[in-house]
């Protein structure tokens, strides 16, 4: 198996030095900052002003007495209190306000997400890489904002509290300054390995933890159930999932063991590096190089330092960690944002009632395909037409039938609207114009009325219509809520239809919207014979007086057209009426008699 998109970033964690972590903090804190700003000012704002104000008055008022301060002793206990206070109640208001931030960054940014996802360019999820992008974005870089700004505030605390500290040390000694950095470096050291340790363990881990996950899925998904259970799959899938899991549980014991090692050592080198500094005050007081006083500060001082440098550590560690995650969503972002449809240009007008529809010289090739799907095709559908798209899998009908929706944009050639080319037309109300019965229907899991109605509130006129049309309304009067039933099983009174039943509220779907073109791609493959035929018959009732683009492979049913589109390997190789094409002797006749055969044999 391919590497797992979620640990797309353990090379880069693995190699990461803490030179390396600090060198990336600016730009990935100002980056989560700014999110945070938009998302809520005032929330930003508090939380920082308060984090930092309620540092300072914590190193201002800690318990670092000076040899003068000792001397006043009553008024620099009540200033201790009340600085005490003060401090609780900053760090209160600061952590709601930090509380407050982190959802509201993550509701914009998800919001901010699916709206390009939704906007882009429909040919961008035929791209394998662009949609890798887009799963890591979604299923960890937009969450790790708010992980990135519980970090940067951690840090902004720390840099405060050891900014203060270093200040007091340096006036009391030079040499206590590095002494201090000299403590802290054994633990900080043992970090960062013990990071590395696990994202190498984790790394080495991908394979078997996609599969593992793939199994789950496949023993916890309604889509799986029914095969899992008729071929009686459970115990086996169980025991594949439980072998990768124990090797995976054995893999990580072992690398806990090694992090326990070495945290060990840099505990150990911590503590002979702090012992060695005591030893260092110890000879500067002997000596006469330091007063007693000043002594008992510096140690304290010194105990202060060691906390903040640890958590500034630890939060440079997760803000690093989580900057790269966080910087898939952005990356995204931008390249969503480049695939975004260019707008019309200026005073371009909204599309009239259809007179004619002109495909000309029109390529197109799929992001990761080696052959284009269309080459070079040229078509004319005038209006009250019906046309039908013949041919066989792969020959380019539903890519054709797409680019006239306006769905894809044509990479070569063009097609217009009444002349004007639909890429210089306002989008959505171009698409307004025009019903879709798609082969591959979504089954939104709402209400029957709005799967069929889709996002205008429903007229229930045409909502009727439609459903008798396609014998929706057969489907809908077996439901326990009408109109009102939630189609998806998965939530609560939930109907669950048969294919069948769906195709019937797809073709309800499209025929509701009373567009100038009606594109119908395969409206009948999971329809019996007897719907089958009833469908076909209500489709040339409905089509008097528009416009019908029919792609199907049951070609007993394109005699109704008048006109038949025969495509080939993304070329147009004929076209033509029924008993034109038969007389022809082309590929329609060929495509038809082998259907026409199959026909007679199962009557036989």
């Amino acid at each position: 198996m391919a590497a797992s998109r979620y640990r797309i970033h353990d090379d880069r964690m693995a190699e990461a030095t803490l030179p390396g972590m600090l060198a990336r903090v600016p730009g990935t804190a100002a980056t989560a900052l700014r999110w945070a700003w938009r998302a809520s000012p005032r929330d930003t704002a508090a939380t920082l002003l308060l984090h930092a104000a309620a540092g300072v008055l914590e190193e201002l008022f800690s318990a670092v007495p000076t040899a003068d301060r000792v001397a006043a002793a009553l008024p620099a206990l009540l200033a201790l209190a009340g600085a005490a206070v003060a401090r609780g109640a900053l760090q209160a208001a600061a952590g709601w306000a930090q509380a407050r931030l982190k959802p509201q960054v993550e509701r914009r940014a998800e919001v901010h997400l699916f709206d390009l996802t939704a906007r882009i360019e429909l040919e961008s999820f035929d791209d394998s890489s662009f949609n890798d992008a887009m799963y890591r974005a979604r299923d960890r870089g937009l969450y790790e904002a708010g992980r990135v700004i519980d970090a940067a505030v951690e840090v902004l605390s720390a840099a405060i509290g050891l900014a203060a500290v270093a200040g007091v040390l340096a006036v009391l000694h030079p040499v206590l300054l590095p002494l201090l950095a000299l403590t802290v470096a054994p633990a900080g050291w043992a970090a960062v390995r013990a990071a590395r340790m696990r994202y190498r363990q984790m790394r080495e881990l991908t394979n078997g933890r996609r599969r593992k996950w793939t199994l789950g899925d496949l023993l916890a998904s309604r889509d799986s159930a029914a095969e899992l259970r008729a071929y009686t799959m459970g115990r086996f899938l169980l025991e594949e999932y439980t072998r990768l899991a124990d090797r995976e549980r054995a893999a990580m014991l072992a690398v806990a063991r090694r992090q326990t090692a070495v945290r060990a050592v840099g505990d150990a080198a911590g503590g002979a590096a702090t012992a060695a500094t005591y030893a260092a005050l110890g000879a500067l007081l002997l000596a006469g190089g330091m007063p007693l006083a000043v002594a008992g500060t510096a140690v304290l001082a010194i105990r202060q330092g060691q906390a903040a440098l640890q958590t500034l550590l630890f939060s440079v560690n997760m803000m690093y960690e989580s900057g790269l995650y966080f910087t898939d969503f952005t990356e995204f972002c931008a390249a969503a944002r480049r695939r975004l449809p260019p707008p019309p240009p200026a005073g371009a007008r909204p599309p009239g009632p259809l007179r004619e529809l002109a495909v000309r010289g029109v390529h197109f090739c799929y992001p990761t395909a080696e052959e284009p799907a269309l080459r070079g095709v040229d078509l004319r559908v005038r209006a009250g037409e019906i046309v039908a798209l013949v041919g066989e899998n792969g020959s380019g009908k539903t890519t054709l039938a797409r680019l006239i929706c306006g769905l894809y944009r044509a990479q070569r050639g063009a097609v217009a609207w009444n002349g004007a080319d639909v890429a210089e037309l306002p989008g959505e109300a171009l698409r307004r114009r025009i019903g879709l019965i798609a082969q591959e229907y979504c089954r939104w899991p709402m209400t029957a009325e709005r799967n069929v109605a889709m996002d205008a509130a429903a007229d229930r006129a045409r909502l009727s219509r439609a459903a008798r049309q396609s014998g929706a309304d057969a489907v809908v009067a077996r439901l326990a809520r009408g109109w009102d039933t939630v189609l998806d099983p998965r939530f609560a009174q939930g109907a669950d239809l048969s294919g069948g039943q769906w195709q019937r509220i797809a073709g309800a779907r499209g025929l509701y919207r009373d567009a100038d073109l009606l594109i119908v791609d395969e409206p009948t493959a999971a329809l019996d014979a007897r719907a089958e035929h009833a469908f076909f018959e209500t489709l040339r009732e409905h089509a008097r007086g528009r416009t019908v683009v029919l792609i199907t492979h049951r070609l007993a049913s394109v005699r109704m057209a008048d006109r038949i589109v025969v495509l080939d390997r993304g070329r147009v190789a004929e076209q033509g009426g029924h008993a034109e094409l038969m007389a022809r002797g082309g590929l329609y006749a060929e495509l038809y008699r082998l259907q026409a055969d199959a026909y007679r044999e199962r009557a036989a």
